[in-house]
């Protein structure tokens, strides 16, 4: 069934297929331009069922199928690579087997009703074989605060053949607790899905919430939110230009970017109260309104952040030394970046014309006030440029945004109660890429399930084919490039 991104529909309008005829419009509708969004399992009274999301860019438009009670089918993954981590994750947690997957491991270290992988760290691995073949293994206990991952690299001399990346040691069980929602905790599971994507996945949930009850949020409350959803933006994208110029040792901007992401950061807390925008943005609008006092301070900042971001940006894209290291490093082409079904900056660095703000905006926002910024090169160089062009974007639609911020209340109350037996999605483009939740309610109106997906949940895998034929050493600068997240990967 096909339906608008902003609506809902009701799950038992959709007929219920045979395994084989799922898999079959999947791959049509693949073959003809649509992407998947998602591939799960929903729980049913004779066993688990196969639920699958699939998107179209140029209008927007949602199709969703499913199956009847399925214990085993053939694996869409060989025809289409882009279900391959969809599909390791649903047997990991259903005990669906997708029969033929090429590499059917799970992708946490979470215990499953098949008693696979018990625990953290105990699994196999993908190895080559040969005299002069060696293996490095970084991880999962890294320096600093970085989050745990396991990294293995099968390699010859200093060149890598294949990395393999283990994750799941952050496992926290958010989308198990949701069951049953929403209730007085489900905003702060979604604030804290991803923590330095509070907005992006807190935006999302209220795209959901919105879509089941039919009300919109204000115009006044969604502008505040958008808002919002781009000073993240701004703050992220600093904080990973300043961290490439240090990988590279180019230290001017990476001291600049420090200070000035914490400007960006401070303006958030200036919406409301905190740097990371928790408790601003609900299902209904915003809790936090501006006043005229408010909207001068943040002009005024946002004007000396816009200068000191691009006179630091500047420094780095014009020095010869970061150039040579950014330039040709661990690239993709945009064939494997669709494949892999990659969104966000990575996809946008390959030419994937790939931005949510454009495919599927949310209620009450214009699909063209934020340009679309492309690069083809597919390498470090390409990832970082879009960024630095993205912030050149967002800054502008801040500006805009604040000088005709709309009248009205900022928050309206959602009704009471979700209809039961009703699907609905939310799609935001979050400064990593897409987030995407789905919700199905159960016959007394709470979350029979939720299924969240982080954008690092999709691009994981492509860091790991940007490393192939690249230096073990390159691997910081290609890892920061993507900058995902452990803990938006493993819910």
């Amino acid at each position: 069934m096909e339906f608008a991104h902003t609506q809902s529909i009701a799950v038992n309008d959709v007929p219920a297929l045979p395994a084989r005829d799922l898999r079959r419009e999947i791959l049509s509708r693949v073959a003809a331009g649509w992407r998947v969004l998602a591939l799960c399992a929903l729980p049913g009274q004779d066993g688990p069922t196969l639920a699958a999301v699939c998107g179209r860019d140029r209008d927007g438009r949602l199709s969703f199928h499913r199956s009847v009670p399925v214990a085993r089918y053939e694996s869409l993954t060989p025809e289409c690579p882009q279900c391959h981590w969809f599909e390791r994750e649903l047997h990991e947690k259903s005990g669906i087997v997708p029969e033929g997957h090429p590499w059917l491991k799970p992708v946490r270290f979470a215990a499953r009703c098949c008693g696979i992988r018990p625990e953290p760290g105990v699994t196999d691995y993908f190895r080559i074989h040969g005299e002069e073949i060696h293996e490095v293994a970084v991880g999962p206990v890294h320096a600093g605060i970085i989050e745990p991952g396991h990294f293995r690299f099968q390699c010859f001399g200093e060149n890598v053949f294949h990395l393999e990346i283990s994750l799941g040691y952050q496992h926290r069980g958010i989308e198990a607790m949701l069951a049953g929602a929403p209730d007085a905790r489900t905003p702060h599971l979604m604030e804290t899905a991803a923590g330095d994507t509070s907005i992006g996945h807190a935006l999302a949930h209220a795209a959901v919430m919105e879509a089941l009850t039919g009300q919109a949020a204000p115009p006044r409350g969604r502008a505040i939110g958008r808002v919002a959803l781009e000073l993240e933006r701004l703050a992220n994208h600093t904080g990973d230009i300043g961290a490439l110029a240090g990988d590279v040792g180019y230290l001017p901007t990476m001291s600049y970017c420090g200070r000035i992401r914490g400007d960006f950061l401070n303006m958030t807390a200036i919406l409301c109260g905190n740097r990371f925008g928790r408790g601003l943005v609900r299902p209904g609008g915003t809790r936090h309104d501006l006043d005229t006092g408010m909207l001068r301070v943040l002009a005024g900042r946002l004007e000396a952040a816009r200068r000191a971001a691009f006179g630091a940006a500047q420094l780095l894209f014009s020095a010869s030394t970061v150039l040579a290291r950014f330039e040709g490093t661990g690239r993709l082409c945009a064939d494997a970046a669709r494949d892999l079904g990659l969104v966000g900056p990575p996809a946008r660095a390959c030419g994937l014309a790939r931005d949510a703000r454009r495919s599927f905006p949310l209620l009450g926002a214009d699909a063209k006030d934020i340009p679309l910024s492309l690069h083809d090169f597919g390498d470090v160089y390409a990832r970082a440029l879009v960024r630095r062009l993205e912030m050149e974007a967002s800054l502008d639609f801040v500006d805009a945004a604040l000088a005709a911020l709309p009248a009205g209340p900022a928050f309206a109350p959602l009704p009471a109660g979700l209809p039961p037996g009703r699907l609905a999605v939310g799609i935001v483009e979050g400064w990593r890429g897409e987030i995407r939740h789905l919700a199905v309610t159960g016959p007394d109106g709470r979350f029979l399930a939720y299924k969240l997906y982080d954008p690092s949940f999709m691009n994981w895998f492509g860091l790991a084919v940007a490393l192939r034929g690249q230096q073990v050493s390159d691997f910081p600068l290609c890892n920061k490039s993507f900058n995902l997240s452990y803990c938006g990967h493993d819910l």
